[in-house]
């Protein structure tokens, strides 16, 4: 079977799989971090080699203090039980995101987090905090005028090259839950040529199972990279 390189997910649904159990949000997003364990561990030893997943755009600042503040705790307590996890796995961390205005807690743990797993050798495993891809398109322009780039020297590979994912391969396979048919401003540049699957499942309720569905649709598909 044909195994994407880099596998995108928009992790939706977690509010709505609370609400259908009468449960607060909080506890949607507990069991939305149970499923990224599941995930990454399947998606290591299904071959792929980075798995990048939305946590929090720039936009959910939006939500109501409440929940943000929730969601900030969360978020902190789970990057400080992950170095196990991800060294099990020989997994690599990497923030995806802008780090302007994240709480700097949140920074020193997922700096200490890429820090200590750089020179694991399996998967890379992307998380996507504080992350909007018009935003990091506006920075990657600010950047070549920065530093001062001739117009003819701003093509495609400029660009890429001062995006937050410099290196990493484009995304091949961009996978949303909960039903929604939008990429929600996540990873545009990266995933123009990208193959989607939507499913109905809310987040929390995706598996191992439904990421080997979803990787074995994607292995069917004819990749013709804008061909007609």
């Amino acid at each position: 079977m044909t195994v994407p390189t880099h596998v995108a997910i928009i992790m939706d649904g977690n509010g709505r799989w609370a609400a259908q159990r009468g449960w607060p949000r909080i506890k949607g997003h507990k069991a939305g971090v149970l499923a990224v364990e599941r995930i990454l561990e399947a998606a290591a030893d299904a071959g792929v080699q980075h798995l990048s997943l939305y946590a929090f755009s720039t936009e959910n600042w939006k939500r109501p203090a409440l929940e943000v503040g929730a969601l900030m705790a969360l978020l902190r307590m789970y990057l400080r039980m992950f170095l196990h996890k991800l060294a099990k796995k020989g997994i690599r961390f990497h923030h995806l995101g802008s780090p302007e205005g994240m709480p700097s807690g949140i920074l020193a743990d997922m700096k200490t987090l890429e820090e200590a797993t750089a020179k694991n050798t399996g998967m890379t495993f992307h998380l996507a905090v504080n992350y909007g891809s018009r935003l990091e398109l506006a920075q990657a322009a600010r950047r070549c005028v920065e530093e001062s780039l001739r117009p003819d020297q701003v093509d495609e590979a400029a660009l890429q090259a001062r995006l937050w994912t410099a290196g990493v391969p484009d995304v091949d396979l961009l996978i949303r839950t909960s039903g929604e048919h939008r990429i929600s401003n996540f990873l545009l540049w990266q995933s123009a040529y990208a193959e989607l699957y939507m499913t109905d499942l809310l987040w929390p309720d995706f598996g191992p199972a439904e990421l080997r569905a979803a990787l074995e649709d994607y292995a069917q598909r004819e990749r013709r990279f804008g061909g007609i």
